[in-house]
């Protein structure tokens, strides 16, 4: 909701109610929801009489006030509604929703006056106790269905009541344990002599001494397994009243802590660690350049214990779920004993619990290791942020709102608590690079590799001239075959980078080049030739792989363009003998899908792994020498005002992935176009020569970081609609704001989902106040779904875009 709602409390609920506690609330005819308490007062509302809240659902708050304040700047600055944040914050299991459940009248007899669905349901009461909605959506086979619940209620035929479900379930082990009176000798060595007969019996008791002698809690499971006896043996033990069982809460997911003594940081690094805690005294925010290889792992490792000595919680940011398996490993043999995970692939159950860890500041959670949603966990006690990767875009959040970047917002968290942040990145962003020019962020230098191992030798291969000279085996250039048999043969890996998944992009007739589309987007659909399917990457419509053409029945179709998938079967034919990974999104699927790829890498299970863009992300494998870049050019040549930030920063970051501890590695780029500015930059890792060219475009063109951005999409099913309302919208943001409104316009893929899209992008000048034009685009929001022919029209708002 975007606004806040006012309930009735007695005056014994006001002395126990706290803020942050969640209530169950009505809201609309009778469905209850959950609300949770933003403020207590004494105010009645003028335009409605305040209804009494349902019941209080917490004995003590699950969301802090520091989490309030934070939540309430994420929803000024992004222009939010603040339950979009209260949504996305909180985990699923907390947010009940009642159930309407429908019982049977008995009273009622005139069934012959029900209509043939509604007398189906009546029917099915008649041998169910009650019915949910779910389940009436089932018998009748139709989504529609409370018009014939309307009418059942109507002929009082039935009557309906809304339960709330609890969601979240504690993990419970059941323990086992004798009874007290036979701690004495004398009582034992007489139940002894009774279980004489009774062989298994009497091997569970003796057993169950053993396990006790190790460990002061015996689990059921352990014992049964263990004397190999069964369940019935020990309930027999408990009616006896020898035994009595009880259960111990337990976290779904815990790491063990090993004692380790930290690395010894070699000079480079520890200059680099003293720079930034000299940093931290003048800057609170702090940016590490340091590039790929460098060791910051090692750096920040040192940090967080420096923070956690002193009782503080720290707050570990990652772009990429891909990247917590390694950093797991590495954090878990210095910290197991305080770390805790949040992120997506994690249960909702798992969620809770390291929630309510954090909540309570318990040991366990004083370090969290998480992807951007950790940013809402509720810290009280925060010393330490660390946002490694921050030039990530994956730390944005593009849909659904709040559209949030974690690295900013991370940032703003670390002022509300007084704690240090620190940016690291080899490639960090135009923004943190100028802030950091600009004195705003401390800025602390790392160039140098651990060892002292080179930087890898990039290669820029032209395939143009490969091509003219029929140098080409599918995709590969005769040079990057070389390039792989050269390492295959010293016995190390490889990597090959193509940033898009499947197998071919586009399927074309060769007779009349019709290409299949997807019904729902503007796009055509993807060849995954795996599963022989043709499948859009955008809403997930998937198709079998037809025969023949759909427009004129050609039997020839040819696929353009390629994906991870036809690199990995091109491999096969020329190298039938190695072991080949496959890492995109099709194969990580599942809570271990990034973990068991990862593990057998680096066990050197695999000889080649083919990935997208996650295996460009701070991954470490020692053996890797040799990445290949499939084609650089699709990402250059991209309609972004960053695409040649971003290439620069992808093509850096899966370049270091080679040659990281042995030897100095090797990348080979192929690519259409190697005189391209950005290419000739990555290949002599010249950073501060690409920051200078783009920092100089985005001045002249006013962008970020001068300029800041505001993007409005409309999305409606009717074009006619979106297209008027988005013309509307065009004038009266020029009215306010001049020619710093651009647009309006289509994006690359205008229609998704069957929703028409269109655009229109504010540029926000230096000097001009980012709250008064907020206030001036929210006025504009408010008249605009004022207007009739407007109100169904999606109207997106995303601040900081792109």
């Amino acid at each position: 909701m975007r606004k806040t709602y006012t309930y009735a409390i007695t005056e014994a609920e006001s002395k126990y109610l706290k803020t942050g506690m969640r209530v169950a609330v009505p809201f609309g005819k009778n469905k209850i929801y959950t609300a949770l308490v933003f403020n207590i007062h004494k105010k009645s509302p003028v335009l409605y009489v305040a209804k009494d809240i349902h019941q209080i659902l917490d004995e003590a708050p699950v969301v802090n006030q520091q989490q309030i304040k934070h939540w309430e700047w994420i929803s000024n600055y992004y222009m939010c509604a603040l339950g979009d944040v209260y949504r996305a914050a909180l985990p699923s299991a907390f947010l009940l929703e009642s159930e309407t459940i429908i019982f049977k009248n008995d009273a009622f007899k005139n069934d012959l006056e029900l209509g043939d669905d509604a007398f189906l349901i009546f029917e099915a009461l008649q041998n169910h106790s009650q019915l949910t909605i779910n389940q009436v959506c089932d018998i009748l086979d139709k989504k529609k269905v409370l018009p014939i619940i309307d009418e059942l209620i109507q002929k009082n035929a039935v009557h309906i009541k809304e339960k709330i479900y609890e969601v979240y379930k504690p993990k419970l082990i059941r323990y086992i344990k004798l009874k007290d009176k036979f701690n004495n000798t004398d009582e034992l060595k007489t139940l002894l002599e009774k279980l004489s007969r009774s062989k298994k019996q009497r091997e569970a008791v003796l057993l169950y001494f053993q396990l006790a002698s190790n460990s002061k809690q015996v689990k059921v499971k352990e014992l049964q397994d263990k004397a190999n006896i069964s369940l019935s043996v020990l309930n027999t033990l408990i009616s006896k009243n020898i035994f009595e069982f009880y259960h111990l809460q337990q976290d779904r997911v815990s790491f063990k802590g090993e004692v380790s003594d930290l690395k010894v940081l070699n000079e480079h690094q520890e200059k680099a660690f003293l720079q930034v805690k000299q940093s931290f005294e003048k800057y609170s925010v702090s940016l590490l350049n340091g590039v790929t290889g460098s060791g910051k792992t090692e750096i920040y490792v040192k940090l967080i214990k420096e923070f956690l000595d002193k009782g503080k919680q720290v707050l570990f940011l990652l772009p990429e779920i891909a990247l917590t398996t390694q950093i797991i490993s590495r954090l878990e043999i210095y910290f197991g004993d305080y770390l805790s995970v949040f992120h997506s692939k994690y249960s909702m159950n798992e969620r809770v619990e390291v929630w309510n860890n954090v909540l309570n500041s318990k040991t366990k959670a004083q370090l969290v290791l998480g992807a951007r949603s950790s940013v809402f966990l509720p810290f009280s006690d925060l010393g330490l942020i660390i946002v490694d990767e921050e030039h990530e875009n994956s730390y944005k959040q593009f849909d659904p709102a709040p559209r949030y970047n974690a690295r900013d917002t991370a940032v703003v968290l670390g002022h509300q608590h007084q704690a240090k942040v620190l940016l690291g990145s080899a490639t960090p962003s135009l923004e943190s690079f100028y802030n950091a020019s600009e004195k705003k962020y401390g800025f602390i230098h790392l160039n140098k590799r651990f060892g002292n191992i080179q930087l890898p030798n990039i290669e820029l291969i032209d395939l143009k001239e490969k091509y003219k000279k029929k140098r080409m085996k599918g995709h590969f250039s005769d040079r990057l075959i070389q390039m792989i048999n050269e390492a295959l043969n010293e016995k190390e890996q490889i990597i090959l980078f193509q940033n898009r998944r499947g197998f071919s992009p586009v399927v074309e007739c060769t007779t009349c080049g019709v290409s299949p589309q997807c019904p729902n987007c503007d796009v055509s659909l993807t060849y995954h030739k795996y599963r022989k399917e043709l499948k859009c990457h955008y809403c997930s419509y998937y198709r079998a792989m037809p025969n023949a053409c759909d427009a004129c029945g050609g039997s020839t179709l040819d696929s353009k363009g390629f994906g991870t998938e036809q690199i990995e079967l091109e491999l096969k034919e020329l190298f039938p003998d190695i072991n080949i990974g496959r890492m995109d999104l099709d194969t990580t699927r599942g809570k271990n899908g990034y973990q068991k790829i990862i593990r057998a890498f680096e066990a050197q299970e695999i000889d080649v792994l083919v990935g997208t863009q996650m295996l460009s992300k701070g991954l470490d494998f020692k053996n890797v020498s040799l990445v290949g870049v499939m084609n650089a050019d699709s990402m250059l040549n991209f309609p972004d005002f960053r695409a040649h930030e971003r290439a620069y920063q992808l093509l850096v970051q899966v370049s270091g992935r080679s040659g990281r501890s042995k030897k100095r590695g090797a990348v080979a780029i192929q690519t259409y176009n190697p005189y391209h500015q950005i290419l000739q930059q990555v290949s002599t890792n010249s950073y501060v020569e690409m920051y200078k060219e783009q920092l100089q475009d985005r001045w002249q063109f006013n962008y970020p970081p001068y300029y800041r951005i505001i993007k409005i999409t409309l999305k409606h099913r009717d074009y006619l609609k979106v297209d008027s309302g988005i013309n509307w919208l065009a004038k009266a943001l020029r009215n306010s704001f001049g020619s710093n409104v651009m647009g309006p316009t289509e994006p690359v893929v205008s229609r998704v989902r069957n929703q028409y899209i269109k655009n229109l992008t504010l540029k926000v000048p230096p000097k001009q106040s980012l709250l008064k034009t907020k206030k001036q685009i929210q006025k504009i929001m408010e008249v605009f779904e004022a207007v009739k022919d407007y109100r169904s029209i999606r109207f997106i708002i995303d601040v900081d875009a792109y």
